[in-house]
Parts: structure tokens; C-alpha cells; sequence
């Protein structure tokens, strides 16, 4: 099993218990709710659903929400989508690379989220030895640990405001409903202030270019058809992809 593949593994299950952090207040009943009836003339026989399998179904449907909403997916897509337009390129990369580039750095990132997720909240569940709610209870640290983080203070006590609560509740004391706006906020602030420095350079190249046209009196000729080689050259010369993932990588801070 590659490395990569292991990873993915491991934040399926992860994802699946941060899944029902969104549940935490509903009680799981262990008895079934009717799901169809099937019936010979003389007699019938219903076929139920555990309530727990419907609410962990049903919560598989939210992953990629979660996913935007509660990691580094948000930054990281919104940076790289900013770097295309910087470079004045269209299509490519294609959005489903600019996409899994995006999720492949998320995995690699909040590994030292979904470590201690896995170890301490999955294995123990699924062994047996804590309930749902006390995996939910350990899961839920690590996660709000890392939104907390990376929220700035500022868009959290907006949020507080929004919601009505007080302002100096306590950490552990913010509900999730108010953590995650403000994450997300907080997250796409951050990603326009990289992607201003990136685009930087690239609009100095499109201005120089501009002017040195404009001086040569080729009004007609697009600046862009001239300056779009040269920024690709600059980039490459650069290393720009190492940079803009090196960049991204220190702004989590080290996690």
C-alpha cells in the first residue's frame, strides 16, 4: 500500500467520524426505524434500519462541505486559483489538478490533525472501548485546536455577535455553528493576502511590457500575447510551484 493511498484511507475514516461532530447532541438509539415492509398474503415481515447507520449515511453527504469548511482546502484552492489568473492562464493547470493538488496538500497537512484523530478517537470506538459521544468528545480537540488557530480574532468576535453570545466565552466554550463561519472567513482573508503578493511580480512584468509597447507604438498588439512567455519563463527560472507551496505550507504556521 503506497503512502499516499494509506493517507487517503486514514482520512476516509477520520472524515467520517468528524462526520457526526455535527450530530454530537443527538442520542443514538440502539433499536431501528421501519424501513420497508415486505408482505406474502398471510403474512409480513419489516425490515428496519439502524437510526446510527441513516445519521452516518446521511452525514457522508456533508464531507465535502466539511472538507471547505473545517481544513486547508479553502485557502490552498482559492491561492492556486488566484496564481493561474496571475499568470494569465485559462484553463490550465485544469481545475480538477488545481483540485487534487489542493486535496493532496490538505491530506499533508492536517496530518497532525487526522493522527490524532485516528489514534486516539477511531481505534479506541472501534475497538470498543469508548462509546460514539466519547469519540466525538476526543475527535473534536484536535480539529477545534487547528480552526482555532488559524481564526482571526477579529472575524471570531463578529461571528460571537452575529450568533448573540458573549465575547469572552472560552475557547472550548464556542460552539462549532460559530467556529466555522469565522475559520472560513479567516481562511479566505489569509488566501487573498498570499495571492497579492503572488500576483505582484507578474502585474510588474504586464505593466513593463505595456509601457515598452506603448513606447514602440504597437497600440494594436495585445500586451498579454507578449508578456505571457516571459511570465511562464520568470516562474519556471523560479521555481514558482515549490515557492507557492512553500508559502502555503508556512502559513499554517506548522500546525
Amino acid at each position: 500500500m503506497t503512502l499516499l493511498t494509506k493517507h487517503t484511507s486514514i482520512l476516509l475514516r477520520v472524515a467520517l467520524v468528524i462526520g457526526m461532530l455535527v450530530f454530537s447532541g443527538v442520542s443514538l438509539a440502539d433499536q431501528g426505524i421501519p424501513f420497508i415492509t415486505v408482505s406474502d398474503g398471510d403474512s409480513s415481515e419489516e425490515y428496519s434500519v439502524k437510526i446510527q447507520i441513516l445519521i452516518l449515511m446521511t452525514a457522508l453527504s456533508f464531507l465535502p462541505a466539511m472538507l471547505m469548511m473545517m481544513t486547508s482546502f479553502t485557502r490552498i484552492i482559492i491561492v492556486l486559483a488566484i496564481l493561474r489568473q496571475a499568470l494569465g492562464l485559462q484553463q490550465s493547470p485544469p481545475n480538477r489538478i488545481l483540485i487534487g493538488i489542493a486535496l493532496t496538500m490538505t491530506m499533508l497537512l492536517m496530518k497532525p490533525v487526522w493522527t490524532p484523530i485516528f489514534e486516539d478517537a477511531y481505534k479506541p470506538y472501534e475497538a470498543g472501548e469508548i462509546t460514539l459521544q466519547q469519540a466525538f468528545a476526543v475527535a473534536e480537540q484536535p480539529v477545534r485546536q487547528f480552526m482555532l488557530s488559524q481564526t482571526y480574532e477579529n472575524s471570531l468576535e463578529q461571528m460571537l455577535r452575529i450568533a448573540g453570545d458573549p465575547l469572552d466565552l472560552e475557547p472550548e466554550e464556542i460552539s462549532f455553528a460559530v467556529l466555522m463561519p469565522a475559520f472560513v472567513i479567516s481562511e479566505l482573508k489569509t488566501a487573498f493576502q498570499i495571492g497579492f503578493m503572488l500576483f505582484i511580480p507578474f502585474l510588474i512584468i504586464d505593466i513593463v511590457v505595456a509601457s515598452v509597447l506603448m513606447a514602440m507604438g504597437m497600440m494594436m498588439l495585445s500586451p498579454l500575447i507578449i508578456s505571457l512567455p516571459f511570465k511562464l519563463m520568470v516562474f519556471v527560472m523560479v521555481d514558482g510551484w515549490a515557492m507557492t507551496v512553500g508559502s502555503l505550507s508556512a502559513s499554517f504556521g506548522g500546525l
